[in-house]
């Protein structure tokens, strides 16, 4: 095993540590976009409430999310940790030539820094709150013949063993859904434009990072090909760098303005 751990303390194998852990976390970022987009159904927050009860739920998802949490983390301080040694050295993160550094490539550990304390406050309102508070609950009654779906708020201090309760009522052809109410928690945080301006700005500090680090990443990795490395580049600008954050961004204005 020596040889491994000579490797990862090598050069590129820093290098490679970043890389990979980096895509991962772009990954996660287009699984979680596509989740979090329920939150712009016009539906009370039916399917958004079920899918944040699946994915605090399901074993497999959430051994993933635990395995995420732990790559965040040590995406973040590593990146601190090489911005660190490139003080005192030479740089030794992302594969980029100094000739073509770019302002984001220089700032990648600022950049990195804005985004865990980002990911702090996000976890603490919204994670931990699920996890650990007395939520409200919400009941939905869905018809089944025509997909309308009738909400109606749980009496305050209403409680349950599970985050999800889900009976079904034949004759009148519906099914009745009692759940944590997190779509009701988003979007009272959201009222705060503060924390609104606070989310805006984070996706900045996103489009930034990954406009660099996307494609660094891929450079790392020794993929750099006049063929394949302008779509690489197409994709970590308009997908990761422009999408993905207004994306994001959007969720928090959404809120503000219209609910």
């Amino acid at each position: 095993m020596s040889w491994i751990t000579k490797s990862l303390s090598s050069s590129i194998g820093k290098k490679l540590l970043m890389a990979l852990t980096g895509l991962f976390l772009c990954t996660f970022l287009v699984v979680h976009l596509i989740g979090n987009l329920q939150l712009f159904k016009n539906d009370g927050g039916y399917a958004f409430n079920n899918y944040a009860v699946f994915m605090t739920t399901f074993p497999l998802i959430k051994i993933v999310s635990y395995v995420n949490y732990g790559l965040i983390l040590f995406h973040a301080f590593w990146g601190l940790y090489l911005t660190f040694q490139n003080k005192k050295a030479r740089p030794v993160g992302y594969a980029v030539s100094n000739n073509n550094s770019s302002v984001f490539s220089r700032n990648m550990a600022v950049l990195g820094t804005i985004l865990l304390v980002y990911i702090v406050v996000h976890m603490s309102d919204f994670w931990y709150k699920y996890h650990n508070e007395n939520l409200p609950f919400v009941q939905y009654t869905e018809n089944l013949a025509t997909g309308e779906v009738q909400t109606t708020m749980m009496e305050d201090g209403y409680t349950q063993l599970t985050k999800k309760v889900e009976t079904y009522n034949e004759a009148a052809g519906t099914k009745t859904v009692i759940v944590k109410d997190l779509y009701t928690v988003v979007g009272y945080s959201f009222q705060s434009i503060l924390l609104v301006l606070f989310y805006v700005l984070a996706m900045f500090s996103v489009s930034f990072h990954l406009y660099h680090g996307f494609q660094s990443a891929f450079q790392t990795l020794g993929i750099n090909h006049p063929k394949y490395t302008p779509l690489i580049k197409n994709i970590g600008i308009w997908i990761f760098a422009i999408l993905i954050p207004i994306g994001y961004a959007a969720m928090p204005i959404y809120f503000y303005i219209f609910k």
